[in-house]
């Protein structure tokens, strides 16, 4: 057990990094116009609007909590809020936002499952990401249940740990994950997964960050007209 926690925890982070970096430049250089979200709004537009909404906004709000939550030390913020209070915090708006994200991924997983339009044009790499996102979101959401538990905060800051020692390519890293909980442990390494995956899948798009779309004109869309009909004299 101590090898797969080694594995998992000090060395599967770099593994997935360097794929996610290294496969999503191959993809731009190489496959440029596959570099896209997949949009079905055309095929299907029932639903599209609040299931895309709020599956966004819900990830990038638990997306910059992970990153701000994960990666700020614990001596920046401690003069201005304890690890207890962070942690309600954390599981209070982690648990709104991921609960908005669970609603919009539900309706969009459930159109390209059940419309039969969206679903012959669906990849199995489509269906296989938005499982998976699922199942993410299904162990983040459950974490909240298990951090109830033990409100001292001292879960957090492991984590918390763990991920600096990633990123500053420290060693001990995978020591903060040992006694961890397994929700704990299954959200973390499904999360690399995702990182790992990121390149083959339509999760690319994620480093197109759209600044022009704010203020970009609206398309216009015509209706069909019927050809005009003249009487013969």
């Amino acid at each position: 057990m101590n090898y797969i926690n080694t594995f998992l925890f000090q060395i599967y982070p770099y593994i997935a990094l360097a794929i996610f970096a290294i496969g999503c430049w191959a993809r731009f250089d190489h496959g440029a116009y596959t570099w896209r979200s997949g949009s079905t709004q055309l095929l299907s537009g029932k639903w599209m609007r609040l299931g895309s909404n709020w599956f966004h906004v819900g990830i990038l709000a638990i997306l910059g909590g992970h990153l701000v939550g994960l990666l700020t030390p614990h001596a920046v913020y401690e003069h201005v809020i304890t690890a207890p209070q962070k942690q309600l915090v954390a599981m209070v708006v982690g648990g709104l936002f991921g609960v908005m994200c669970f609603i919009g991924l539900s309706i969009l997983l459930a159109r390209r499952l059940f419309n039969p339009r969206i679903r012959a044009t669906s990849s199995g790499r489509d269906n296989m990401i938005l499982v998976l996102l699922y199942a993410q979101l299904i162990l983040g959401l459950s974490s909240i249940f298990v951090s109830a538990g033990h409100l001292d905060g001292g879960q957090m800051i492991k984590l918390g740990e763990w991920a600096q020692h990633v990123v500053t390519f420290r060693g001990g890293a995978a020591e903060f994950m040992a006694d961890a909980h397994w929700i704990f442990k299954a959200h973390v390494s499904l999360g690399m997964t995702l990182i790992l995956l990121t390149p083959f899948t339509r999760l690319v798009h994620v480093w197109s960050i759209p600044v022009g779309y704010l203020t970009r004109p609206y398309q216009v869309v015509r209706k069909r007209q019927r050809p005009l009909q003249y009487k013969a004299r």
